[in-house]
């Protein structure tokens, strides 16, 4: 036993070394701002070696600096830690142990634990907690009261994990039960590369918050390939000022979005916006022909075009990709005379509802 303590003390170690060798190496992640409000990129599901996670708190950090992080929420499992007979600690340890680093790193570091029940309910993360402990109870609404008692914000996670849901995502009697009591703030619509279209649906009918998260338990760079552009999946916060209690806000008034790959997911309002400030058009040079745009995307956002329903004597892209940060010219003819027209495409990629993406028009004119 002491033999396997030490080894894992040493990896824990070495972990450390390694990462704060390069955490001062950040790659900022260039989304825009909507009005009035800041874009915060955030993790709110993420373990340690305090429940089922592989790495110290403090190399959780680190991750999120390098990655261009503005916050995330330490959410061990209460009920499964495997690595107990090593590492005897109380459930709030992997926070308390985070904290500085946080603070050095810029990171806003949100305390939260993962009830962890079979279905139903299932899994929930409650996070802005200030007790973990008080949360580890023989019965599980007894922990969600726990919760709510320090106002915490709670969400349901992975609602479509076939192990827990093998045939059919569904809902449970549990969960209405829950979401009557208000003790089901939101729901992950991703977790790690996976998306729920059932969840999208749930938070779009019943009002509750959209959230997309790592859940990692590895080290970051085991499940995403960070050198070939790829990000890992996150919560978009769109929040007042880049507080804590910002978050909170935030997230109590579903102000929200999910990147997951190249999807971004949200309400039409949110992702419109960020469509729109993310493209500065340079450019509309008219001819006889027609006009061509000239514009650059200015975010680390992809944008996948396809055309939908017009006027066939305005011509243009039957589908088109916006590369992030980069310069586009797109030419749209005007045939038969016609002067002006719309230019109607869906941003696929962009999904305001299950199966729908992002609906836009541009106007274009030739005087």
């Amino acid at each position: 036993m002491k033999q396997k303590t030490l080894i894992i003390g040493m990896m824990l170690l070495t972990q450390g070394i390694i990462s704060s060798a390069v955490a001062q190496v950040r790659q900022e992640i260039k989304i825009p701002d909507l009005k009035g409000y800041t874009t915060l990129k955030c993790d709110f599901h993420i373990h340690t070696v305090f429940s089922d996670g592989l790495v110290w708190p403090t190399v959780r950090v680190d991750e999120a600096y390098r990655e261009g992080l503005d916050a995330i929420a330490i959410t061990d499992h209460l009920e499964y830690r495997p690595h107990k007979g090593d590492i005897v600690a109380g459930h709030g340890r992997s926070y308390e142990i985070a904290e500085k680093a946080a603070d050095k790193n810029n990171i806003l570091l949100i305390r939260g634990s993962e009830i962890t029940r079979p279905m139903a309910p299932g899994h929930f993360n409650a996070i802005f907690l200030n007790n973990n402990d008080s949360l580890d109870k023989k019965e599980w609404r007894d922990s969600f009261k726990a919760a709510k008692a320090q106002r915490a914000f709670i969400f349901w996670n992975h609602p479509g994990w076939d192990a827990q849901q093998p045939d059919t995502t569904k809902w449970w009697p549990e969960h209405t039960e829950l979401y009557n009591a208000g003790y089901m703030n939101g729901i992950e619509v991703a977790n790690g590369t996976s998306y729920c279209p059932e969840a999208f649906r749930w938070c779009l009918e019943k009002k509750l918050t959209m959230l997309g998260n790592t859940d990692i338990h590895q080290p970051i760079q085991a499940e995403y390939e960070f050198a070939k552009g790829k990000h890992r999946t996150m919560t978009l916060v769109f929040a007042k000022n880049r507080t804590i209690e910002g978050i909170k806000e935030a997230l109590i008034n579903r102000r929200t979005a999910v990147y997951v790959g190249d999807n971004l997911i949200g309400e039409n309002k949110y992702l419109k916006e960020l469509f729109e400030n993310s493209i500065e058009i340079l450019d509309v040079e008219k001819s006889k022909r027609g006009v061509q745009i000239t514009f650059i995307n200015k975010s680390d956002l992809t944008f996948k075009l396809l055309k939908t329903e017009h006027n066939p004597d305005v011509v243009y892209f039957r589908d088109y990709v916006i590369e992030p940060n980069c310069r586009h010219s797109i030419m749209v003819k005007l045939q038969n005379d016609v002067e002006e027209g719309d230019v109607n495409f869906e941003v696929t990629n962009l999904l305001v509802e299950p199966g729908q993406g992002l609906k836009y028009t541009y106007h274009v004119s030739k005087r």
